[in-house]
């Protein structure tokens, strides 16, 4: 039970550390992005596909946060003995 409730708590605080690191780094991408728009219009079309493929490679890592959450909550870790079986078998 105790495991649990740790676990709970991780989730808890590593979920929204991960979507607020993910969105600070978002805003400072697309800011970034219109900052260089702003200068050089004429490049646009090149900033823009820059700045989608990185906030696409940023919110990745938030998703593969809540996904690794989701295992570690729903499925568990298995425990050292079990691990140690394991490999030696």
């Amino acid at each position: 039970m105790g495991y649990l409730i740790a676990l709970v708590v991780a989730i808890g605080f590593g979920v929204p550390i991960a979507v607020i690191g993910g969105g600070l780094g978002q805003g400072r991408a697309a800011g970034s992005a219109l900052e260089a728009i702003a200068r050089q219009p004429e490049a646009a079309s090149k900033i823009q596909t820059a700045m989608i493929i990185g906030l696409a490679l940023i919110e990745s890592l938030v998703i593969y946060a809540f996904v690794i959450a989701l295992i570690l909550l729903f499925l568990g870790v298995p425990s050292a003995a079990t691990l140690i079986k394991n490999i030696v078998k």
